[in-house]
């Protein structure tokens, strides 16, 4: 371990400088700080979101291109790995995740779930005891084919299949970031049946969940349309590639013996 603090909390920004004080302010509470370390990953803002973190004396990575949500995530995660934290809770900066999933999320991480402790914990917006969240019908539509995708292709029902606030193990973030093991644009429900595939225990508890105050979300306008062309293309790749990962390893197997 690092010291004192088990937990990284991982927030990827880009031109939020409107939202990022407000979750800071919430994230700065005596019952965060006991556990929880911030990094930011400013996604080369152009407004003064590198600035307004750097004042607050956390710590912060900034691109000096846009390389997109996944990349600075991922880059988060080597940053995790390289310091012996134990565990992950990546949120967004918009204020649209409320910071008392944080607590929630880090007990889920420590308790075990048929029988072994979750790999990554998904802060749901659609299960029964979650707080009302309206989308839009496009984005309806999206989530529930990707929930039925999820289901026929592993058999476990995943509520919100596209959800940004998630808490992951040491073994969830030593995966992901690894070259080649996570969507640099759109990390959703691709990265989530993968993970279910391989065998990594996810379960999905109720999250707090507001709308955005200020600036734009990554998909406005008509970027949900080849959001989910994307992901829908991306679900498949997944699917095939661990089918054939799994059908290599039988013949090695059998080889072997």
């Amino acid at each position: 371990m690092n010291g004192v603090k088990e937990v990284l909390i991982i927030i990827p920004a880009y031109n939020e400088e409107k939202n990022i004080n407000k979750v800071l302010d919430k994230l700065e509470e005596p019952e965060i700080t006991e556990i929880a370390d911030i990094l930011v990953m400013n996604d080369a803002s152009s407004d003064n979101t590198n600035w307004i973190v750097k004042q607050r004396n956390h710590a912060v990575v900034t691109h000096i291109f846009n390389l997109g949500y996944g990349s600075a995530l991922q880059l988060g995660y080597k940053y995790a790995i390289r310091r012996n934290y134990k565990y992950v809770i990546q949120m967004d900066a918009d204020g649209q995740h409320d910071v008392c999933n944080i607590l929630n999320i880090y007990k889920a991480l420590k308790t075990k779930y048929n029988d072994s402790y979750p790999d990554i914990v998904l802060g749901s917006r659609y299960l029964k005891d979650s707080s009302p969240y309206k989308t839009s019908c496009l984005k309806e539509l999206a989530y529930s084919i990707f929930r039925t995708f999820i289901k026929m292709s592993t058999g476990k029902t995943i509520m919100d299949p596209t959800t940004g606030l998630q808490g992951l193990s040491w073994r969830a973030v030593l995966y992901y970031s690894k070259y080649g093991n996570f969507d640099e644009r759109y990390p959703d429900a691709n990265m989530i049946t993968g993970m279910i595939l391989k065998g990594y225990n996810v379960v999905e508890i109720p999250a707090v969940m507001h709308s955005r105050e200020f600036g734009k979300s990554m998909h406005s306008g008509l970027k949900p349309i080849w959001y989910m062309c994307h992901m829908t293309l991306s679900l498949i790749a997944v699917v095939v590639r661990q089918h054939k990962e799994k059908r290599r390893m039988e013949r090695q197997k059998k080889h072997e013996q």
